[in-house]
C-alpha cells in the first residue's frame, strides 16, 4: 500500500514514515502544501495522512484538490486543532478520519489499516473469496453456504486476511491488528498462532481449501493453495 504523509514537522513525519515502512507500507512525505499538491497530481496513493497547518497552505485545500482528482484515495487528518468545526469540515469535504495530536503511532497505523480495509472491499455489503462469504453488517461467515461460527478475534483475523490476499503478513502486524497496544505486554506471539490454527481448522471443517499458508521466518499468507 502506498501512503503519502503531509506533515511540516519533519521529526513527526519521519517517525510516522519509519513506523509505516516497518509494517510494509510504501511511504512518501511532503512538508509543504506545494510539495503535497505536486505529488498528488503526479502519483496515486491508497491513503494520505495530512496535517491541517502547513507553512504555505492548509490541509483542507489538499483534500479538496485530491477529491477533484480521485475519489478512491483515503484521507486521514492529523492535527493539534481539536475544534469540532474542523472535524466537521474535514468530513464534509471528503476526509475519512480525524486524529488529534498527540497520538500513538500504533493508533494511527490501526486507523490506516481500517480505512484501507474498508476501501479495498469497495463498500460492498458482502465480501467473497472463493467459497468463503462474509457479511460485515451482521458479522456472519459462510463457507460453501454453511454458517460458520467464529470468535470475534477469528472473525477479525479472517477479514484481515481477506483484505491482504497473497500478502505476507508478519506475526507482529497480525498481533497489532487484533490487539493494538495491548499486545506489547505479551511474552510471545503464541496467541496469534492459536487464533490462526482455530480459524484454519474451522474453515477446513466446512470444506474450504487450505488458504492459510505459513511463511518460515515471516508469518502467514492467505492465498490459493
Amino acid at each position: 500500500m502506498k501512503v503519502l504523509v503531509v506533515e511540516d514537522e519533519k521529526g513527526l513525519a519521519e517517525s510516522i514514515t519509519d513506523y509505516m515502512v516497518q509494517d510494509g507500507y510504501i511511504c512518501e512525505t511532503a512538508t509543504t502544501f506545494g510539495e503535497a499538491e505536486e505529488k498528488i497530481h503526479l502519483y496515486n496513493y491508497d491513503c494520505i495522512i495530512v496535517d491541517l497547518t502547513l507553512p504555505d497552505g492548509n490541509g483542507f485545500q489538499i483534500i479538496e484538490t485530491l477529491k477533484r482528482l480521485t475519489a478512491t484515495t483515503g484521507v486521514i487528518i492529523i492535527s493539534a486543532r481539536n475544534a469540532l468545526e474542523d472535524k466537521l469540515k474535514g468530513l464534509e469535504i471528503g476526509s475519512d478520519d480525524y486524529l488529534t495530536k498527540p497520538f500513538h503511532l500504533s493508533e494511527l497505523n490501526a486507523r490506516v489499516k481500517s480505512l484501507l480495509r474498508r476501501r479495498q472491499f469497495g463498500g460492498h455489503t458482502e465480501i467473497r473469496f472463493q467459497e468463503i462469504r462474509v457479511v460485515p453488517h451482521t458479522r456472519n461467515v459462510f463457507v460453501n453456504g454453511q454458517p460458520t461460527t467464529l470468535s470475534r478475534k477469528e472473525y477479525d483475523l479472517l477479514l484481515y486476511f481477506l483484505s491482504n490476499i497473497d500478502v505476507a503478513l508478519t506475526k507482529a502486524s497480525i498481533a497489532e491488528h487484533l490487539w493494538g497496544d495491548n499486545i506489547d505486554s505479551a511474552d510471545s506471539f503464541d496467541i496469534v498462532y492459536s487464533h490462526i490454527k482455530n480459524l484454519r481448522r474451522k474453515l477446513l471443517e466446512k470444506g474450504a481449501a487450505d488458504y492459510v499458508q505459513s511463511i518460515y521466518g515471516i508469518g502467514y499468507k492467505f492465498s490459493m493453495p
